[in-house]
């Protein structure tokens, strides 16, 4: 019920000193102030009574004490008004600050986190989790946390009263609210339970939204009519999960109910003990109406504790999501190499073989491969033959199951991964399409120089970007998707040339690999950028994927990669005159342009 109470009110302070001492100051008073106005009130009954007999017998009533206590209960209930108000706003306060800083953490987390987890549907559930609820439940951690303490102030005070009246009235009060807190608890778990086991489906409901309501999916959700069946797939989710939340609320509810009917019985029977004792003249009239007061407030505030307590137990079932995924074992990054054993021998595979978490085969088989400075290096072969995974190892995104990969001559764990990826420019296929500036969307090859306008101008020469982004309204600072105001969309091909820019803002880069970032270009298009890409690439190892063989045969050496496994390797004369399986592919795509 407590585990995370503790962490929770670290995060607290150490987002803003200032508000957890005033929050905590103010609960303290909150938390005295109800007693002090019951006992006043006491007072006032007393004194009116009083009064009242003094005025019946010698027609002068002394108000005077009256007043008194009447005034120092509207000050005792304004400070009390005052409390809580200071304790909404520094509630409202922490909540925006907190709430950013737990995103923050969980971004934080997410930069050091491998590809693997990324692509796993468990780790993604996880992730779901804690974005979704744990954000917010720092926050009300603390805030029950405080709300306990000051309700118990509140009741050690109403106990301390109540006890003058009897020791039993002090048990009765502590007992009548436990049938509601051990219900409340218990659907609580029910909650968090039925909260994990859905995380996927509310995965999906998120997942769709975003195909239906996303401007790279509108095209498609259009023309083949997707948008009902979409639709009717997202209600279907929520019925189910609705209809999960009812059967769980109709069951909190009822058992709330009845189990509160406890509660008001005992406070009622506890007005009639009451009442009765006034009747026989055991306490008088202003006690009778602090005892009944005391024990209203002193009922609500044994709820409110044990709500309290039953709220905390959820917030730290929901908290144990967060810390779950802040929690997330990273292994180390045990490499500090900045340079390599033999500066001239570029890579080497040897008897590199991977496969994907929960795969059953393996991906990548046995790979030898050796590919010097300033050689350029081909790969040939069907979709999910192993290809991109190949360039997935060698930026070290994954680690190889067994046999290692060396980059002059030092093996890629030893290197420090800053300098190695340094080194390496890439553009994947599936590269990012960023919805900000032309300029940014280029930078982002290399932080370092992410706002440099000059390096902007030089990678998108290389790149071949430079004449259609000065075709645009504002050049570099033209905004680029349609998420934003002015947003301009640009065609397949001219994104690859921003892509291709990008790569090439990486100017240490000495290892340069494309893979297949020219798709959606045309074949002329595409050998222009190749020839062009081969001459800037001077001598850097330059890695190719495509599966245009116009542009395949440009290579110094091209690999054929069938089942994970290389099939083939040699120039594209050598393959020709073995007449393999590149040969044979050869002859298929050019005899589609005869």
């Amino acid at each position: 019920m407590f585990r995370y109470s503790g962490r929770a009110l670290e995060l607290v302070w150490s987002t803003s000193h200032a508000l957890t001492i005033a929050l905590a100051s103010l609960t303290l008073i909150a938390g005295l102030l109800p007693a002090g106005v019951a006992y006043v009130g006491a007072h006032i009954v007393d004194a009116v009574v009083n009064a009242s007999r003094l005025w019946t017998t010698s027609g002068h009533p002394s108000l005077r004490s009256v007043f008194e206590w009447v005034a120092l209960e509207g000050v005792l209930v304004a400070a009390l008004a005052g409390a809580q108000r200071g304790l909404s706003l520094c509630q409202s306060l922490l909540r925006a600050q907190l709430g950013q800083r737990v995103n923050v953490m969980i971004l934080e987390k997410a930069l050091t986190l491998e590809l693997a987890h990324f692509e796993d549907s468990e780790f993604y559930d996880k992730l779901t989790r804690a974005r979704r609820e744990a954000s917010s439940r720092p926050l009300s951690l603390v805030t029950r946390t405080f709300g306990l303490g000051q309700n118990a102030i509140s009741l050690v005070s109403y106990g301390t009263l109540l006890f003058q009246f009897s020791p039993w009235a002090v048990a009765v009060l502590l007992l009548a609210g436990l049938p509601s807190f051990l219900a409340e608890t218990k659907f609580s778990g029910d909650a968090f339970r039925l909260f994990r086991w859905r995380s996927p489906e509310t995965r999906m409901q998120l997942y769709l939204e975003t195909v239906l309501a996303r401007e790279d999916h509108a095209k498609e959700v259009k023309l083949y009519g997707l948008g009902p069946l979409l639709l009717a797939r997202y209600r279907g989710i929520f019925d189910k999960l609705y209809s999960d939340d009812r059967d769980l609320t109709v069951r909190r509810e009822s058992w709330g109910f009845g189990l509160g009917l406890l509660g008001t019985i005992t406070l009622y029977g506890a007005y009639a003990w009451i009442a009765a004792t006034t009747v026989v003249g055991r306490i008088t009239l202003g006690q009778m109406t602090m005892y009944l007061m005391l024990f209203r407030q002193g009922q609500s505030a044994v709820s409110a504790m044990l709500s309290a307590i039953g709220g905390m137990y959820e917030d730290n079932l929901y908290l144990s999501t967060l810390y779950e995924y802040l929690e997330t074992p990273v292994p180390p990054s045990i490499g500090i190499a900045q340079r390599g054993a033999k500066p001239d021998d570029g890579i080497r595979f040897e008897q590199v073989s991977f496969t994907y978490p929960g795969a059953g085969e393996p991906a990548l088989h046995d790979i030898n491969l050796h590919i010097r400075p300033g050689e350029s290096l081909a790969l040939v072969g069907q979709n999910g033959s192993g290809k991109t995974t190949l360039i997935k190892l060698l930026t070290r995104l994954y680690s190889p199951d067994s046999g290692r990969i060396l980059l002059d001559g030092t093996d890629l764990r030893d290197w420090d991964e800053s300098t190695l990826l340094q080194r390496i420019g890439v553009i994947f296929q599936d590269f990012a399409r960023y919805q900000m500036r032309v300029g940014e969307n280029v930078g982002a090859g290399d932080v370092s120089h992410f706002e440099d306008a000059a390096r902007w101008r030089e990678a998108s020469d290389k790149g071949m970007a430079s004449e259609f982004i000065d075709s645009l309204p504002a050049g570099f600072e033209t905004q680029l998707g349609k998420w934003f105001k002015d947003g301009r969309e640009l065609s397949g091909g001219q994104w690859q040339k921003i892509a291709l820019a990008r790569a090439f803002m990486r100017s240490r880069a000495d290892i340069l690999v494309l893979d297949e970032p020219t798709a959606a270009m045309d074949a002329a298009a595409e050998a222009t950028i190749f020839e062009h890409f081969r001459e800037l690439a001077g001598n850097r190892i330059a890695i190719l994927i495509s599966h245009r063989f116009s542009t395949v045969r440009m290579a110094d050496q091209i690999i054929v990669i069938q089942d994970g496994r290389i099939v083939e390797h040699g120039s594209h004369e050598q393959l020709m005159a073995l007449g393999g399986h590149y040969a044979h592919l050869f002859s298929l795509q050019a005899q589609g342009y005869r």
